[in-house]
């Protein structure tokens, strides 16, 4: 382990054009927005069946409109006006989610009507909390768009990807990608602080965000700015604190049911443990392996970050980060794939790429919920046909092998920035040589002019960064 000092001055090169764009020009915002607002036509439409028929096993999975708005609005308090957390029903109807994707749950109830049947009024808390997916959907895709800098276009990606249009109003996922967004775009425009609030809050939504964090630590110990990391960590852990609080004082139990119920859970859909499961290994043990290999995983990026030639992006960092988490973990929920979808936009914009990728997760969706029709129906649906095990199975090891392959092309990008198609860009706009900055990065924020101040063997070794 070596401590490098910061490098000599040197004549500031010229600026690069695709470091000054600063995002859609109105013409691609407008082409953006309307490209979503369509998507989000065919995703109501894929959920059709349901408004119509309601939320009962096996139709509601045969159909594949399955929706935790539909099924947990009756089933929770919720349509009896009860605010989670604080609903006098039986431990097993407690909501196992974070506390500010409770709120989001309790506060949208509020604008459901008291009268009608009760699959109305379900009808109506789906289409309430669509138009809030939809909202932050809308959110992601400009956030993504500015945050890419010179390639917004590449957030017609987002605006359109099939995984999610399929998952978008499956679960509150959205309001946790949308938190993300932000944060990197925040981060992009050096606001760390801001920055850490909508991580710290995206965390408090859904799990994923704080892994930025690690994305985070990694790029300041490597410019040696380790107090911008702090800063934005404390203010992310005041942000989850400032929601938490009050849950975790008044209905600590309730509050706490997410966490238990992750430790304790057996290995669910889409987890590559379900070839262990013959072990006959509790879900807590599960737990134990999963999470032992996934923070190896994150000691192996953190190597990766801190000893790679060129400085990684934060894009690439958090895409090995989260990708690593949803691989190992004890379950992949189909709506999952959206905390990928503005990660590889941004850490590897590569169309062809990203629609093999995406056409393998819609393989994987329908044979999910073939499976679950098959299970719910004990065995009716598909008459014990082999076809339904065998989409299933094979959708799974597709899935994490177009996750795998995403990873690995970022990998060699870090490794190799001249394969990277952001850099690559970058370069074809200004082809000056510096080595008194680091390369080019749309979202490094605060750390884009600094130079590399620590580094773990073997940096040090290797070609300049053109561009």
């Amino acid at each position: 382990m070596n401590q490098t000092g910061p490098a000599k001055a040197a004549p500031r090169a010229k600026s690069r054009p695709g470091a000054r764009a600063g995002g859609p020009d109105r013409r691609l915002l407008f082409v953006l927005v309307g490209a979503t607002l369509l998507a989000a036509v065919v995703a109501v439409l894929s959920k059709q069946w349901c408004r119509l028929n309601g939320w009962e096993a096996p139709g509601v999975h045969i159909h594949m409109c399955y929706s935790d708005f539909g099924q947990l609005f009756p089933t929770r308090g919720l349509a009896e006006g009860y605010f989670p957390f604080f609903t006098p029903l039986p431990e097993d109807q407690w909501m196992e989610y974070p506390a500010l994707l409770a709120v989001v749950a309790g506060v949208t109830s509020w604008f459901v009507p008291q009268d009608g049947t009760l699959l109305e009024r379900t009808v109506t808390y789906f289409d309430i909390n669509a138009v809030g997916a939809l909202l932050c959907w809308l959110i992601v895709v400009v956030a993504t768009a500015y945050t890419a800098r010179g390639r917004s276009k590449d957030a017609l990606m987002v605006a359109v990807a099939p995984g999610i249009i399929l998952t978008s109003f499956l679960n509150w996922d959205l309001w946790a990608v949308m938190l993300a967004a932000l944060g990197l775009l925040l981060w992009s425009r050096n606001h760390p602080i801001l920055a850490g609030v909508a991580l710290g809050l995206g965390a408090a939504m859904k799990l994923y965000p704080l892994f930025f964090f690690g994305a985070i630590l990694v790029l300041c110990w490597r410019a040696g700015k380790l107090g911008v990391f702090f800063k934005s960590l404390t203010a992310g852990a005041v942000a989850w604190l400032a929601v938490n609080v009050p849950f975790m004082l008044t209905a600590f139990d309730q509050w706490s049911r997410f966490y238990t119920f992750s430790g304790d859970r057996e290995v669910s859909f889409s987890s590559m443990w379900l070839a262990f499961t013959w072990t006959g290994w509790s879900g807590e043990t599960f737990s134990l392996i999963s999470n032992g290999l996934f923070a190896l995983c994150c000691l192996g990026i953190a190597y990766l970050g801190l000893s790679s030639r060129h400085r990684p992006r934060m894009a690439q960092l958090c895409l090995l980060i989260v990708a690593a988490f949803i691989l190992l973990g004890k379950v992949y929920s189909p709506q999952f794939v959206m905390w990928l979808i503005p990660l590889v936009v941004l850490a590897r914009p590569n169309w062809r790429q990203f629609w093999i990728w995406q056409a393998v997760e819609v393989y994987h969706w329908g044979g999910v919920w073939m499976e679950s029709a098959r299970i719910t129906s004990e065995g009716a649906f598909g008459g014990g046909a082999l076809w339904i095990p065998l989409w299933y199975g094979s959708g799974i090891v597709l899935h994490m092998a177009a996750v795998i392959w995403i990873c690995v092309s970022v990998i060699r990008d870090i490794l190799d920035p001249e394969r990277d198609p952001v850099r690559r860009s970058a370069s074809a706009l200004d082809t000056t040589v510096t080595v008194s900055r680091p390369p080019y990065d749309p979202s490094a924020g605060v750390l884009a002019e600094e130079p590399d101040r620590f580094l773990l063997p073997p940096a040090g070794r290797g070609r300049v960064l053109t561009g």
